[in-house]
């Protein structure tokens, strides 16, 4: 109860936050000849249901279709750098690392789970690799902050990021298309056809997309190029309406990369390991001199459907889903070849997973004064990896590790919200699950050993059982203001080694992480809905940490290492001062240390911040439309975002570090008379800022990759 006081304490500050607007309301409205446009309201569905962000009780970051198109967000890495609290950790890109709020994993084996999970319309994308879509015809994007584990399930300990495409529409035949070209050689393509049929009663909906540029990056070794794209997904969404309070909607996508890399680069020498002497330093973005080009190859596709029934008290829904994963990468770890760097450390995966889920839920009727939901959810799958590491010392050698999980997951949750009056609510949400876990790990198939001590073929399993909950208060004082108070739990599922040192470690599995958050919160609406305000301040008890380390021998293992507790506070303006302008501005800070990290005998890390999270975020997005005499209009409008300094590693000492980052978006968008067709002029990282997105320390050397340089282009969109 102590942490719940203290993050109550920071209720004045937010009344005071509340009060300073309503006066600046009263006292500068705007002139009836320069009147502003309302912000637009936006529908999330962070409950499971369809409500105005403005009245939920969770921190939400969301994009709507208009500026998920216009401001080029194509893949989670594009979302990040525009949301505070949320990080992209790319390495590879066909394989990232998110974390939310300092919660995320750097665990990918088989047996292993993110603490940050991506949703595709409510469904949840078990594997990291898997987190591939295009956001072409994508009606939202939703960042949950904190802990969702009551609605949303099983490792949403950090949070939820919630993509939700377009549903075919009853009413109308309607089509659009995207064509793009930018420097790097950059060619895309999409389209989208909406067709009703049956008398309105069914629709269909296709869309497919195409992105290809030419690699960021020149082998000089092989004369190839890296970091290039090729890419193709399609979404093909069948809508059946076969009579009143009956909806079927059946679904299948699928995603295909091709591109080669990453490229790698010696970032700095750790010169206190003699090992140090086997490598160059090199940091030139531009190029690098791997002994290969590597390869990124994924193949994923899946199938969704959703019945909506709706009862006389409540409506009933199946969801249902299958999703399957062919990915394989293979790279050149250090960016060099027998000439430069000879000791050549090269590495890669090849996993095959598959896993489907079912989910029986009821949900109060719109409009019910009790708004409540429950439900029963499955969740399978299977998963074979193989992990390999190749190192020339002396003679090349190759370990491998081969993988294969087996999960059952199993839950039963509910969440009910509660009116006492016309301004007070409310709120509370459980949920039990269990995971049983089978896990079979060898290092048989090698002809060498570097991480381990001993050739092994060991067979485990696991269950792993937890409640999580939510708890909370909304009060309305006025019209158009909420306040809101909220603690929730959510939990991590354990799991086992991805790449052991002996079977003794294979068998020594780690437990479920756990994360509470105490929440306060304050969104408003001023200036007669021309201004939005929003504040929150949270605490979050952090117990149980699943912390990777690196022994001595060069194995991986993963432990219930530590305590943290994350602190932090986010606002959020959306503002039209004048008819035409408008400013979008968010900021984040989080103040993320560990209470108690002793990874290994006299080591003691406590004090030290959490990796990969900044203290400082903010994002800038202010535009202009100008109308033009002749009808049409022009909009000007820049993105702009700031990260603070960030450690890559949780001991905050050696090379691992990333400095303060500034990046610069901006875009030049013409509408034609009639809104069907425009023209953008765009451009991302126009200072051509330079940061390192991914870097490790190894055998005496700290490896890693550098960001997208600046690159721009111009896309013709049209929409019937």
């Amino acid at each position: 109860m102590a942490v719940s006081r203290k993050a109550l304490t920071y209720a004045p500050a937010l009344l005071a936050l509340l009060g300073a607007p309503a006066a600046l309301a009263q006292a500068a409205s705007p002139a009836p000849a320069q009147e502003a446009s309302q912000i637009e309201e936006v529908v999330v569905t962070a409950q499971r249901r369809s409500e105005s962000l403005q009245d939920v009780p969770v921190t939400v970051t969301a994009f709507g279709s208009d500026q998920v198109q216009q401001a080029r967000i194509r893949q989670i890495d594009d979302v990040a750098g525009l949301t505070p609290g949320l990080q992209f950790d790319a390495f590879p890109a066909s394989q990232p690392r998110i974390s939310i709020r300092g919660i995320g994993s750097s665990d990918r084996g088989a047996a292993g789970d993110p603490s940050a999970a991506v949703f595709l319309d409510e469904i949840y994308l078990g594997r990291p690799a898997a987190v591939a879509f295009d956001a072409f015809d994508v009606e939202r994007i939703e960042v949950l902050k904190g802990p969702q584990g009551t609605l949303y399930g099983r490792n949403v300990v950090g949070g939820a990021i919630n993509v939700v495409s377009h549903k075919p529409e009853l009413d109308r035949f309607d089509a659009a298309a995207e064509v793009t070209a930018g420097n790097y050689s950059r060619l895309e393509g999409a389209g989208v056809i909406n067709a009703p049929f049956a008398d309105g009663k069914a629709a269909l909906r296709a869309s497919a997309a195409w992105r290809t540029h030419d690699g960021y990056v020149k082998n000089t070794f092989t004369g190839g190029d890296v970091e290039d794209q090729d890419t193709r997904s399609g979404r093909l969404a069948l809508r059946l309406d076969p009579r009143e309070g009956v909806r079927l909607l059946a679904t299948v996508d699928g995603t295909r990369d091709r591109a080669a890399g990453p490229a790698q680069h010696v970032l700095d020498l750790d010169e206190g390991d003699p090992t140090s002497a086997l490598w160059t330093i090199d940091r030139d973005r531009k190029h690098t001199a791997g002994s290969q080009d590597g390869y990124q190859n994924r193949d994923t596709w899946g199938v969704r459907l959703q019945a909506d029934w709706d009862l006389s008290f409540a409506t009933l829904t199946y969801l249902g889903s299958y999703r399957d994963l062919d990915y394989h990468v293979a790279y050149d770890f250090d960016g060099g070849n027998p000439t430069f760097n000879p000791a050549g450390i090269s590495g890669g995966n090849d996993e095959t997973s598959d896993f489907s889920s079912h989910e029986v839920r009821l949900s109060s009727l719109p409009g019910e004064g009790v708004q409540w939901v429950a439900g029963l959810y499955t969740f399978k799958s299977d998963t074979d990896r193989q992990d390999t590491l190749g190192i020339n010392l002396g003679r090349p050698g190759v370990e491998i590790y081969t993988q294969s999980a087996k999960l059952k997951s199993y839950a039963a949750f509910g969440d009910v919200t509660v009116p006492l009056s016309d301004r007070l609510s409310l709120i509370g949400g459980l949920r039990y699950s269990k995971d049983d876990k089978d896990y079979r790990v060898d290092n048989l198939a090698g002809n060498t050993l570097f991480r381990a001590d001993e050739r092994f073929d060991v067979s485990v399993s696991d269950s792993y059982k937890a409640w999580t909950w939510r708890a909370g208060v909304n009060f309305k004082p006025v019209e158009h203001h909420l306040l809101y108070a909220m603690a929730s739990r959510g939990f991590k599922s354990g799991g086992f080694q991805d790449t052991p040192g002996s079977a003794a470690d294979a068998r020594d599995g780690f437990e479920p992480e756990f994360a509470t958050q105490y929440e306060v919160g304050q969104k408003s609406t001023f200036l007669g809905g021309t201004l939005v305000w929003n504040n929150t301040v949270y605490v979050m008890k952090y117990t149980d940490l699943q912390t990777r380390r690196t022994l001595p021998n060069l194995s991986v293992v993963t432990d219930n290492a530590g305590k943290a507790t994350i602190k932090g506070y986010e606002t959020y303006l959306a503002w039209r001062p004048f008819a035409g302008a408008r400013l979008v501005a968010s900021y984040g800070y989080s103040n993320a240390k560990f209470d108690e990290f002793s990874p290994e005998p006299g080591v003691d890390y406590a004090g030290n911040r959490i990796s990969r999270t900044p203290k400082h975020k903010l994002v800038l997005s202010p535009s202009y439309d100008l109308d033009l005499a002749g009808g049409g209009d022009v909009r000007f409008a820049v993105d702009y975002h700031y990260e603070s300094l960030i450690f890559d590693d949780n001991s905050n000492d050696g090379p691992e570090r990333r400095p303060a980052t500034n990046f610069y978006d901006a875009r030049v968008v013409y509408s034609a008379p009639g809104d069907h067709w425009s023209v953008s002029l765009w451009g991302k990282n126009l200072s051509n800022e330079v940061t390192r997105t991914f870097q490790a320390v190894f055998l005496g050397a700290n490896f890693g990759a550098y960001n997208p340089p600046r690159t721009f282009g111009v896309t013709l969109n049209w929409k019937r």
